[in-house]
């Protein structure tokens, strides 16, 4: 089956992995996650079980449509409304929510400041097939 595992940050994690002075992420924190990511996913890679990776661009590059009581919108990010975005998914080919989970459980692996780190989370969320599985 497979599982989505999302992955959050804030448009201030994005600033900070782009050099912004007010960043506490330094070249070093930035390298180290690169090379996680890199090897979790030539993990993943190995052993059969990745279908997809993306990362996201930065929040400010968003548009949020919807409706507000009623009234269609259209807003640019980032969003005051929420502190996390979606940064990133992988969409992995496991046996069970178990595997899915397990993968996603490496992430809390994952090198950062501590700000950033500290309060970090993924989602695994299973893909449905078909309008049955919803």
């Amino acid at each position: 089956m497979k599982y989505m595992i999302l992955s959050y940050g804030s448009q201030r994690d994005y600033d900070g992995m782009g050099g912004s002075a007010e960043s506490t992420w330094s070249p070093q924190d930035f390298a180290e996650l690169h090379a996680f990511m890199t090897k979790f996913n030539q993990d993943l890679e190995a052993s059969g079980e990745l279908v997809e990776t993306r990362g996201l661009t930065a929040p400010v590059h968003t548009r949020r449509i919807g409706n507000r009581n009623g009234t269609p919108f259209v807003t640019d990010g980032p969003f005051a409304e929420t502190e996390e975005v979606l940064a990133g998914y992988w969409v992995v080919d496991v046996a069970s929510f178990d595997r899915a989970t397990e993968i996603a459980e490496r992430l809390r692996d994952c090198p950062g400041p501590a700000a950033a780190v500290a309060d970090a989370y993924a989602d695994v969320r299973p893909i449905a097939e078909s309008a049955d599985e919803l």
